[in-house]
This record gives structure tokens, C-alpha cells and sequence, in this order.
């Protein structure tokens, strides 16, 4: 018998918004929704009381965090640069529904979003997450860094490539269109601003987090 506890997901936008008790169900509301809001609870009385409130309220929300690293590690680590913006991805499976934004580290708002794609991987998202944020600092000229959680999309940038095993098909071929300008904006594009690793574990979760967790 299956332990995994029951969740009930909000949608604020989608083909039809409400509270819906399943991820079948949720699903159906926010694929080939451009700009779908949507988020799990683990009781109908959460889910239920979200949707009436706002949902830049509930996104991003994690529980208290606090590190179990030593002191010594901590002091060493240091805090983050808060000249920054942070992004990060989503993915409901793998491959699933997938989503990515970036959002400045202090402040926490929210800088672009994209999403969500009927089908991605969450490696995908975090690699046009930081193109995405590069060509923003490129843009407005800024010394910013990034802060990325992924070590993976930290690589395929620096190699200008996007190594994801995911094949293509029609159901991911809006993604992939876009994982081919990301690629050949690296390509076509030098850069100044420097992409950090988040230290998780001395910090919590990166500030783009989605809070689905």
C-alpha cells in the first residue's frame, strides 16, 4: 500500500481554475495554458483558502530553514551576494510540466517567468533559466552574478551546449525551439556576468524556488 500522502492542487489560472484532487485533473487545466498559476497543499482547507487569496502569496513560500552545517563551515561559505538575481526551474515529472523565472535574490521579485511547457526536464528549465538571465544582464548592462542551484545547466552553458537526453517530439518541440535559441545565443553572445552555484545547504532554498517541493 502506497504512503504518499494525498495533495490537492490550486489553479489561479487555467483552462478552468479551482481546487482540483488530483494531478490528472490539475494537469488538464494548465497544459497549452500560456502563464497557468498553480500549486499543491496537502489539505482541501489550504488549497481551498489559497485560491481565494493571491497566488504571488504561496509561490516561492518554503518552511523555515535552518542549516545543519557548523559554524566553521558556515563563516566559510559567507553570505550571498545580493547583487544578484537567482533563477531556477520546476518540473512535475521527469519529463513533465515545466516551468522556469528568475526573481532578484533580495527582493525576491519576480524578473521573467516562462511556462509552463507540456513537457520538459528540470535540467532543461534551469539551463534556459540562466540564458535567459544572462541575456537580461547583457541587456540592461548589468555587473549582476547569477546564482543557479544546478550544477548540471552550469556545465551545459560553459560547454554552449544543452545535453539533455529527452528526444523530441511534437509534444516538446515548443521547448526544444527554444533550447536552439538559447544554445545559439551562447554561441553568438559574450558575456561579463558570472553564474555562482546557491549553497543550499549553508543558505536554504535558492529565492527563484518554486516552493512545490
Amino acid at each position: 500500500m502506497s504512503s504518499k500522502k494525498k495533495k490537492y492542487y490550486t489553479v489561479w489560472k487555467g483552462h478552468k481554475t479551482g481546487v482540483f484532487e488530483s494531478w490528472e485533473d490539475c494537469k488538464a487545466q494548465i497544459t497549452n495554458f500560456e502563464g497557468a498559476q498553480y500549486k499543491s497543499f496537502l489539505t482541501f482547507e489550504a488549497a481551498n483558502k489559497a485560491l481565494n487569496s493571491n497566488y504571488k502569496d504561496h509561490i516561492g513560500k518554503s518552511k523555515s530553514f535552518k542549516s545543519e552545517l557548523s559554524p566553521e563551515q558556515l563563516k566559510k561559505i559567507g553570505q550571498p551576494n545580493y547583487n544578484s538575481i537567482s533563477v531556477d526551474a520546476a518540473s512535475s515529472g521527469n519529463p513533465g510540466i515545466m516551468e522556469y523565472r528568475g526573481v532578484d535574490t533580495r527582493t525576491k521579485k519576480q524578473l521573467f517567468i516562462q511556462g509552463p511547457f507540456e513537457e520538459g526536464t528540470n535540467n532543461i528549465g534551469e539551463f534556459l533559466a540562466i540564458v535567459h538571465g544572462l541575456a537580461l544582464l547583457k541587456k540592461n548592462n548589468s555587473d549582476k552574478i547569477i546564482y543557479t542551484d544546478s550544477k548540471t545547466a552550469i556545465s551545459w552553458v560553459k560547454k554552449k551546449t544543452c545535453n539533455t537526453k529527452l528526444e523530441q517530439n511534437e509534444k516538446n518541440k515548443p521547448l526544444f525551439e527554444l533550447v536552439e535559441r538559447a544554445v545559439q545565443w551562447l554561441k553568438t553572445n559574450d558575456f561579463k556576468s558570472v553564474i555562482v552555484k546557491w549553497e543550499t545547504k549553508a543558505w536554504g532554498e535558492i529565492p527563484a524556488d518554486f516552493g512545490r517541493k
